[in-house]
């Protein structure tokens, strides 16, 4: 529900004079709306003996840092203040708004008079108050735009009578006061605040309203992950491209405690697309190739062991890239540093990744390991489900062809089809096809080349680092350069949702067609949906040991004549270009593919169907979490049962 939450609450009492006379803070305590006998809005808070109800008329609320699960809410009436820290970030965010919301619907009804009150004779009640509805939303809009009509009106009249005020004191009547009454003046900044929240412009970027109007909704399959998740399950939930799994892993982010949540992935460019770290970074064991013993050294020292000690719930995606020796040892130096004889020192798990994608680096002869085919995937992982609805892709054939080749299968009938798409002419509006490489080399050349051609003034935009001590790291995390160069005409990627409703999301593609009339000249972009967008710098967060955060600010695009096939994961293309011919690698021509949402957006060069391929290991595992759930869709087993693979299949082939 997103009327009641649980976090840690800071209580301060205020004085008539604004200074702070007596604070407290409690950990895990609940917060939950309510309404009185009289249907009023109340916060009550539930300590561990005893309940305290707060009546809200004023409110004022600091949400800056929302997105970290904390808030302030100050009832300026009651001259106390509560400080909200260590909430999952969505409730939160929900929380907020369906106190606001239904606090301004009472304002319209108006407040039930004290005199009233002491001769209801009602007994106290609280209700748990009822979630947000289209009528609460529309009440709280109609509302808001009277009271910035009156605001600007209040604004002109008092601009006004300022001006008539300074004429009559021109002409010597000095007996004509030049201050306002102090209620007034309380009240004016009563409104102005109330109305400054109001029109809070956005929370992590999205706009609340917009967020209330499109709510967000997950699928069965997510909802039950999630569930999974919210009783503590460690889980592993996996799902083909184009399946949602990374939009989940945000969901799950936000709705899990902060302070205690470490969100980790094997590369840097996932860990930037869930807003968390490198497993590496968070792990503090260097590359992890070290001997166990030397691990364990490095991750005890104090600021890197004290991660590991508040951490409760560990989320690392893209899973496939991480080897199963160093998953290994991640699990012993967990149960070493918590001093725990549980599974990963009692830290539950939440991985998520799709093994017949790009799998762990191998160097020479080396044996390549799978995560589930370690000890330490066997003794900690409870459940493992699987996304099977593609959320990328609406074409059922060119889904079919992908599932296809997801499983090392090309037949000649969709080889055919793919080799067709050869003669597609795939550029938009000026918007050229971006053409995935498979070596980070080729895409450099051609990216420098093709702005070289281009003619015109090259325009330098250079990114703000927090700390150029990091800027090596942010460089290796952040999806955008410290310095971007282009020129009229280039070729570009957005690198950050900006405007989901309007197409303006990562990975959408467009071209510079001019720039700012401003000092800073920021590029304008025309994109592939139409929109024609003034690209500003915006901001990444990085938190890093030590729970310490690094910022980088720069223009979000990148150049996008090329990209790497590595790159692209996570990323959903509208016109893209593929050369296969030189595919290393098991899983890497899928990875490729998955990244079209279309055959008509799609031009593939140089097919050879041996680029299709999946590693056996993997096929295996699939082959067992299928066969377990036809078993339990067949009711063979209970339906509440998720498949976990059977340890002795895996562990030591």
């Amino acid at each position: 529900m997103d009327t009641s939450i649980c976090c840690t609450v800071g209580i301060e009492e205020i004085s008539a004079t604004g200074n702070v006379v007596k604070k407290t803070q409690h950990r895990n305590l609940t917060v939950t709306l309510g309404r009185d006998e009289f249907r009023e809005v109340q916060i009550k808070i539930c300590f561990p003996k005893r309940e305290c109800k707060y009546a809200v008329k004023e409110l004022l609320v600091h949400k800056k840092f929302v997105k970290d699960g904390k808030a302030t809410i100050k009832l300026p009436d009651q001259k106390i203040q509560f400080m909200l820290s260590n909430c999952p970030p969505d409730k939160l965010m929900m929380f907020i708004k369906t106190l606001q919301t239904k606090l301004e619907c009472l304002k319209q009804k108006g407040f039930v008079s004290n005199r009233s009150k002491l001769f209801s004779g009602k007994q106290h009640e609280f209700d748990e108050i009822s979630p947000l509805t289209i009528k609460d939303l529309q009440t709280a809009h109609q509302a808001k735009t009277a009271a910035s009509g009156k605001l600007s009106s209040l604004a002109t009249s008092s601009s006004n009578a300022g001006c008539d005020k300074r004429k009559r004191q021109n002409v010597g009547d000095e007996n004509i006061p030049n201050t306002q009454n102090p209620k007034e003046l309380k009240r004016q900044k009563l409104m102005q605040d109330q109305n400054r929240l109001l029109h809070s412009s956005k929370i992590n970027g999205i706009s609340p309203s917009k967020i209330l109007a499109k709510p967000i909704h997950l699928s069965k399959e997510q909802t039950r992950v999630l569930e999974a998740v919210m009783k503590g399950k460690s889980i592993f939930f996996t799902g083909s491209a184009g399946t949602g799994k990374s939009f989940l892993l945000k969901r799950i982010i936000g709705a899990l405690p902060p302070s205690h949540t470490f969100a980790t992935a094997s590369t840097g460019v996932a860990a930037c697309h869930i807003g968390g770290t490198t497993l590496h970074s968070f792990a503090g064991i260097g590359s992890g190739k070290a001997p166990i013993q030397q691990c364990i050294q490095l991750a005890s020292r104090q600021k890197v062991a004290q991660q590991w000690k508040t951490c409760k719930h560990l989320i690392i995606d893209e899973v496939s890239m991480v080897s199963g020796d160093l998953f290994d040892k991640l699990e012993a130096v967990a149960r070493v540093i918590r001093k725990s004889d549980m599974p990963f020192g009692g830290i539950q798990l939440i991985v998520c990744g799709d093994f017949l994608q790009l799998p762990p680096v191998t160097k020479g002869e080396d044996v390549r390991k799978f995560c589930f085919q370690s000890e330490a995937w066997h003794k900690s992982i409870e459940l493992t489900m699987e996304l099977t609805e593609v959320r990328r892709q609406a074409d059922k054939h060119f889904i079919d062809i992908l599932q296809h080749i997801r499983k090392g299968v090309c037949p000649d009938s969709m080889a055919d089809k793919l080799m067709d798409t050869a003669r597609n002419d795939i550029q938009r509006d000026g918007v050229l096809a971006t053409k995935l490489c498979t070596h980070k080399v080729d895409v450099e050349e051609i990216n420098v080349f093709k702005l070289k051609t281009l003619q015109g003034e090259q325009r330098l935009f250079a990114a703000t680092d927090s700390d150029q001590v990091y800027c090596q790291m942010l460089n290796t995390l952040c999806p955008v350069p410290a310095y971007l160069e282009v020129k009229l005409g280039a070729q570009v990627m957005l690198c950050k949702n900006l405007d989901i409703n309007r197409g303006l999301v990562n990975g959408a593609r467009g071209v510079v067609i001019g720039y700012e009339k401003t000092n800073e000249a920021y590029p304008i972009v025309k994109f592939v949906c139409g929109v024609t967008e003034v690209i500003k710098p915006t901001r990444w967060v990085f938190k890093i040991g030590g729970g310490n955060t690094i910022v980088r600010r720069q223009v979000p695009l990148k150049l996008a004549w090329a990209i790497s096939i590595h790159k692209s994961q996570g990323m959903t293309l509208d016109c893209v270009e593929i050369s296969l011919g030189n595919v290393f690698e098991t899983g890497q021509a899928y990875v490729a593919l998955s990244r079209a949402k279309s055959l008509d957006g799609l031009r593939l060069l140089d097919f050879d169907k041996k680029a299709v391929r999946a590693d056996a290991k993997v096929l295996a595992f699939y082959r067992q979490l299928d066969l377990r759930s036809r078993m339990m869709h067949n009711g063979i087993e209970d339906d509440n049962e998720i498949f976990m693979p059977n340890p002795s299949k895996f562990a030591r082939r």
